[in-house]
């Protein structure tokens, strides 16, 4: 049952017909049985009506019991209750047991895009039940991930992209390209919706996708995409590594800490204790800079001032000070 709020509901009356064998969705399936057997458990499918989803959506089916589909209608375009209404219907074809569409409303600071993002997310997560969220990112959508962290100088947790489970969400096609999504649709006989979002060069991902990743096939040969997949899964192997000495090093629900503990830990694995103590500490979210500022009252301290940081309120900002050789997290005027 949906508990994020007024949607539609489209239940199925029957069984479909068995989905064709082409070599495209059988890719997709076989992407889709391994996530299943790594991470077993209910799941459901987030919907948008476009190639990937629909080549998701039909394999999970094939895969899965008990599939559902939550399709999210933004209300950001003329006509996206009908684009919304047939991705359910087609979803009921492929044989899901549900489809149900959830409405949301888009506003917030950051732009369209990642206003756009929290409240697929938030519906999504308030509709799931207990399940896992499958979402169709592909090995190209990694790709285009790792370029916008490089971009940005966001730091190797940036960089290391898109794990294929990160609890509720669900990636079983990272390892598989936007070409076969689109082959399995045309296998299914579906035409994909396409939105015109994915086109406006307004969106700095929908350069990459267009412009920056094409050149650089073309600069450096076929396979760049599958080489920043690559990158990006040996940072979060190294990363688990990192992220798993940063616990053995101080317990993160410290309300202080003493400098003295932390000044001579590697500052890669320093930093990632700061980061779980910081976001323990009421911290919002956490940009790599803010972090190498709070880095810098340990092991570059000239008695600098506080660094603020995200989380605090209208009338006073969060700040993380040193006082007498201990770091501290509070409000501050």
């Amino acid at each position: 049952m949906d508990r994020s709020g007024p949607g539609l509901a489209v239940v199925p009356s029957h069984r479909p017909a068995l989905l064709p064998e082409g070599p495209a969705l059988l890719e997709i399936r076989r992407a889709v049985r391994a996530w299943l057997v790594a991470h077993p458990g209910p799941v459901v499918v987030a919907l948008s009506g476009g190639a990937d989803s629909l080549a998701l959506t039909a394999a999970t089916v094939a895969e899965a019991p008990n599939v559902r589909a939550l399709i999210v209608d933004h209300g950001l375009q003329v006509g996206s209750a009908e684009v919304a209404a047939t991705a359910a219907a087609r979803a009921v074809k492929l044989g899901v047991v549900d489809a149900r569409v959830l409405r949301v409303q888009v506003s917030g600071s950051g732009g369209m895009e990642a206003a756009a993002r929290k409240a697929r997310y938030d519906a999504l997560n308030l509709a799931r039940g207990d399940a896992s969220v499958l979402v169709a990112h592909t090995l190209d959508d990694q790709a285009e991930t790792v370029l916008l962290g490089l971009g940005r100088g966001s730091g190797p947790r940036s960089i290391a992209g898109m794990a294929a489970f990160d609890a509720p969400w669900g990636r079983p096609l990272l390892g598989v390209r936007r070409g076969v999504t689109r082959a399995a649709c045309v296998e299914l006989g579906l035409e994909p919706f396409e939105d015109p979002h994915n086109t406006d060069t307004e969106f700095t991902r929908v350069r990459l996708r267009h412009e920056v990743l094409p050149l650089l096939e073309d600069v450096l040969g076929s396979g760049v995409a599958a080489a920043l997949a690559r990158t990006a899964k040996q940072l979060r192997e190294d990363g688990r590594v990192l992220d798993a000495m940063a616990e053995s090093v101080l317990d993160a629900d410290a309300a202080e800490i003493e400098v003295s503990a932390i000044e001579t830990v590697e500052p890669a694995v320093r930093r990632r204790v700061l980061r779980r103590w910081l976001l323990g500490r009421g911290v919002t979210s956490l940009t790599d800079r803010q972090i190498r500022a709070v880095d810098a009252l340990v092991g570059r301290w000239t008695g600098q001032g506080g660094v603020a940081l995200p989380g605090g309120t209208p009338e006073a900002r969060l700040v993380c000070s040193r006082r007498h050789g201990r770091l501290s997290v509070g409000l501050e005027n």
